[in-house]
This record gives C-alpha cells, structure tokens and sequence, in this order.
C-alpha cells in the first residue's frame, strides 16, 4: 500500500511539473508576439493633418478629426490596460466574472489580449491572439485551447479590425488594403484587406465625430448549433480621453447578436491606460 501511494504522488507531481512547464511556454510565447508586434509600429511615423482626410466620407472624416488632433505622430500599434466583467454564461445568465486584461493591437498584422479573471479562489488566465485561443484555471489545468485555422484566424481578424476604430484609429487611414464607404449621414463603412481576409466595420459617429457604436458580421460559431458562420457582433464606445493627441473610448460594451433581441454583451471593459510603444535608439521597441 505504501508503495502504491509513492507511486502515486510521484505520478501527481510528474504531472503537476509537466503542467507547470507547459504553462510557462505558453507565456514564452505570448512575450514573443507581444514584442512581434511592438516591432510593427512606424519608427518615425507620420503626423496627422486634414489633407489625409481628403476623398473620405463625411463621417469618416468626421471620426478622424475627433480622434486624431493635428500633429499627432500616426502610431499605429498600442498597448492597451484594461478591467471590466466578462460573461462566462449566455444573455439569460450571464456569470459575469471580474478580469484585468493587456492587450498589444497592431492592425492589420495581428493582436493578443492576455486576461486574468477571478471570482472567489478560482482563477482563470491565459491569451488570445489570431493564432490561438488558450486558458487555464487556477494557472495549472488548461481548460481551453483552440485556434491555429482559417476559422479562428478569420473571427480574430473582425474582431481587431473593430477594436482598430476603438484604439487605434490612425491605423484606419485610407491606404493599401484600407477604404471607407458613406452608409448614411452618421455611419461610414470601413473595409480591410489583409492576406487574403476581408472584413467591413460601421461607424456610427456624433454630431462632433466621437464614435458612439461599431457593428459589423464577425465569423464565429458564438451559437447554439457551435457552427461558424457570420453572425451581427458590436457595441458601444464612451468616456474618451486624449492618449498622446488621440482620443479614444475607455468604456466599452460588446457582444453577440449586437443590435438585435438576443444581444449579450459579455465584454464589458474600463480602459485604465492606452500606450503607444516606440522604438529606442537601435531601432527595438522601448
């Protein structure tokens, strides 16, 4: 029996080290993609003026001139604090538990957003990025792992297109895969092409260009039948601030179904600080 209860606990931490290994390069990898993405941003970007505007319509340009002062250097990679709640459940009941979360967006080239969440003594952490999906609980269990395909790689591209026009609005400017439509009098249509994905996003902007909703049809199986297909996803922007002359939301409420009876808004999220990463001397970001 003693031998039996060795070979056990043996077993246990053989497991348990090998867990822990396997959760360490996870977050290797997650350091990789985080300093992949930081390397994107323009070293010595250009600045903002209204002649880029030119062409656009009216409400487009409406969204630039509010979110980028004149003069800003057009950074379009940010590093992005947040808190907030994040649904588990579904719209009846959506066990919303509370998260902390960073995010480094670098349209159109890719993204992750690395989140804790905790209620009581239960934690789950992990990332997600548009290569992977992966959480564990309590740091040791993986509880999900997912992505490495087209549709994966699809859903995360709407998703950080949409979240473009949150944070990082100077990488909307019109240009090579970049176009804007006139939907109505208060809503643009941008477009992005990207590597053979494309995705269209409306903005819905005030009276002084301040962007109040972002919809579009993301690629996803948020469903009951779990079958990718697009399907309405959106939501809603307020309390901006300026962020080295941009100024951007720092509330922001998000879901499936958006604007329809079964919207669940299951991201709901505070922005605590938005950077924007430069380059030091040799050229490798700071």
């Amino acid at each position: 029996m003693k031998i039996f209860f060795l070979i056990l606990l043996i077993l246990v931490v053989a497991v348990t080290v090998a867990l822990w290994f396997w959760r360490q390069s996870d977050h290797t990898a997650d350091r990789a993609v985080i300093t992949g993405l930081a390397t994107l941003q323009p070293a010595a970007p250009e600045r903002f003026d209204l002649a880029l505007l030119e062409g656009l319509p009216e409400p487009a340009q409406r969204y630039f001139r509010y979110t980028i002062q004149p003069g800003t250097p057009l950074y379009t990679v940010a590093r992005i604090s947040m808190n907030g709640k994040f649904g588990m459940g579904n719209r009846e009941s959506p066990d919303y538990v509370h998260m902390q979360a960073t995010q480094v967006l670098a349209m159109p080239e890719g993204f992750i957003w690395k989140m804790s969440a905790h209620r009581g003594l239960l934690g789950i952490s992990g990332s997600d990025t548009d290569q992977w999906t992966r959480f564990w609980l309590m740091g040791l269990f993986p509880v999900a792992r997912a992505g490495g395909d087209a549709d994966h790689a699809r859903s995360a591209f709407g998703r950080y297109v949409a979240e473009a026009v949150f944070w990082t609005p100077a990488a909307l400017l019109p240009g090579p895969g970049v176009s804007w439509k006139l939907v109505d009098i208060n809503t643009a249509r941008v477009v992005v092409r990207h590597e053979g994905m494309e995705q269209a996003v409306d903005v819905v902007v005030a009276g002084d260009g301040r962007p109040l909703q972002v919809s579009f049809d993301r690629w996803t199986n948020a469903n009951a039948e779990k079958v990718h297909r697009l399907q309405p996803f959106g939501g809603y922007l307020s309390e901006f601030r300026e962020f080295e002359g941009f100024v951007l939301p720092t509330q922001v409420e998000a879901g499936n179904f958006f604007a329809t009876e079964d919207y669940f808004p299951f991201f709901i999220a505070r922005v605590t600080g938005i950077e924007f990463p430069k380059h030091d001397a040799t050229g490798h970001p700071e």
